[in-house]
């Protein structure tokens, strides 16, 4: 586990991601988060990441859960680094961390859940075998 380096997705902030305080809207942030999520996918499965896996492979990862803690405020001043683990993959589902940072400072961390369902059924699945052989060389432990 955690022998692969970690995936790091660059967002720029814009002034049209702030609010009045000349900080990133709160919504913003779980925004950053998805897509750095998506760039996951992206880079280790090819393709547009959840685009492709819904249409082209018939695999829906719906979330499940979402949680945020905010440790200092995200502005345009530097670019927010997002680095992505997948820290557990059980039967159906799928745990990400992702940890924001600009310019070196930690700005977030949360972790999100997805389960795998097939796409147009809307049901559940087990994480599809070529799935889990390409996701399990990346996993990590949740406190690393």
């Amino acid at each position: 586990m955690g022998a692969a380096p970690a995936f790091t997705h660059e967002i720029r902030v814009t002034w049209g991601d702030c609010d009045p305080a000349k900080i990133v809207y709160t919504a913003r942030i779980p925004w950053f988060a998805l897509d750095a999520i998506n760039a996951w996918w992206e880079a280790h499965l090819g393709g547009d990441g959840w685009f492709q896996m819904e249409l082209d492979r018939n695999v829906g990862t719906p979330f499940v859960h979402m949680s945020l803690d905010f440790h200092s405020p995200i502005t345009p001043r530097h670019r927010l680094k997002c680095q992505v683990d997948p820290i557990a993959l059980g039967e159906s589902s799928i745990r990400f961390r992702v940890l924001g940072r600009q310019d070196g400072v930690l700005c977030f961390s949360g972790e999100f859940v997805c389960v795998f369902i097939v796409a147009d059924q809307f049901r559940k699945q087990a994480v599809p075998g070529d799935i889990r052989e390409i996701v399990t060389p990346f996993l990590v432990a949740k406190n690393a």
